[in-house]
């Protein structure tokens, strides 16, 4: 473990010390295919979950239009 703690403060540190326009570029090309990727497996498992509660799809009669009716107008 204390391995593993002192290889992250050493990336950690050359993050830090580079200057910011470097510092957004390799976060945004880390993050953005991570949280993809998250989002991915998240939509799969909850997509999963959902059929196993009976809750598959929506039902596209539900909202025919897009506009809703409110009562009195």
């Amino acid at each position: 473990m204390d391995q593993l703690a002192s290889w992250w403060d050493g990336a950690e540190l050359w993050i830090a010390g580079l200057p910011f326009i470097p510092q957004v570029i390799l976060v945004l090309a880390v993050m953005i295919p991570l949280c993809f990727g998250i989002a991915w497996v998240l939509d799969r498992v909850l997509s999963a979950v959902f059929v196993l509660v009976g809750r598959a799809e929506a039902d596209p009669g539900v909202y025919p239009d897009e506009q809703t009716k409110v009562g009195g107008s």
